[in-house]
């Protein structure tokens, strides 16, 4: 019996990282969306943050908002990082299905223009612009987390999207809308795709290390 039932919560927290898993991907598909569909860039960057808001406001699991605490939390909390992976990838593809759909379905092709410079591009220099926004993404997270102050909450969202974005700094759960938008996906896609989210996990776990080594305040 008390199998049973540990085996049902088990089931049901599986559930709910995989449904607010999912939602994120549906909020990055928004970010996505707004962007692709904005004339000026450095506005549309700024619309993207509000995927990120919403993520964080309903507490939304974003691969690359969480991969920086694995680095202190116990080792199952990778396989909840691999279902939050997989509910991110699902939502951004249905949501990228959903808009091929609609009238707006154009923007495809400027995902198509963006997925082509990405795949065009060295394995090397993908890893590094995914390590930069990967360090972006938990600066984001970890400070909408803990500071206090409103203003600094707000900012703590919108900033590092800004910056990651007019970077060209390399975000695996966006691209996942972007390839499946413009139909990129092959097996090199995917291999990108992996490529970028070791280079995102890579650089959200570096604050979290780094202040490993700093010395606490007596």
């Amino acid at each position: 019996m008390l199998i049973k039932i540990h085996r049902r919560k088990h089931m049901k927290k599986i559930i709910d990282i995989f449904l607010r898993s999912f939602m994120t991907g549906v909020a990055i598909a928004v970010g996505g969306t707004v962007y692709l569909s904005c004339g000026n860039k450095y506005l549309g960057a700024f619309l993207f943050g509000t995927g990120l808001f919403v993520i964080l406001s309903f507490g939304f699991n974003l691969f690359t908002g969480k991969v920086g605490y694995a680095v202190e939390r116990e080792p199952v909390y990778l396989g909840e990082l691999g279902i939050i992976w997989l509910g991110n990838f699902a939502g951004a593809a249905v949501s990228a299905f959903l808009i091929l759909q609609t009238r707006i379905a154009g923007i495809g092709d400027k995902a198509k223009e963006l997925s082509d410079i990405k795949l065009s591009d060295g394995l090397l220099s993908i890893f590094i612009l995914a390590f930069f926004c990967g360090i972006l993404m938990f600066i984001a997270a970890d400070g909408n987390k803990n500071i206090k102050n409103p203003v600094g909450q707000i900012l703590a969202i919108f900033l590092p999207v800004v910056v990651f974005i007019i970077s060209g700094f390399e975000h695996c759960i966006a691209n996942m809308y972007y390839f499946t938008l413009s139909g990129s996906w092959s097996a090199k896609a995917l291999g990108y795709m992996m490529i970028m989210t070791l280079g995102n996990a890579a650089g959200g776990m570096l604050i979290p290390l780094v202040k490993k080594g700093f010395i606490k305040a007596e």
